[in-house]
């Protein structure tokens, strides 16, 4: 085969690839956030209780301080609860 054929063939090839993986990751994505939209939003004590959980993690990996924990758990109770 002629090398201009050759590079042709492979650049083709390569771009056919990079084309559906592309189109791949963008379907993925779609797929995820639809997932999302469509689940059922959890109840406030129970996104409260993740909430929590995510900030006791933190406060584990010394990423915030237990205060700074209590009291930004606090501002969403009051957000996500209607506490005050």
């Amino acid at each position: 085969m002629h090398q201009k054929a050759v590079r042709y063939v492979t650049r083709s090839t390569a771009a056919a690839a990079t084309t559906i993986a592309t189109a791949a990751t963008s379907v993925a994505a779609a797929a995820v956030a639809a997932s999302i939209i469509l689940s059922p939003v959890a109840d406030a004590s129970s996104r409260m209780d993740g909430v929590h959980s995510d900030l006791m993690r933190a406060v584990q990996l010394n990423q915030i301080t237990e205060e700074q924990a209590t009291k930004f758990e606090a501002k969403l109770a009051g957000r996500i609860l209607g506490e005050a």
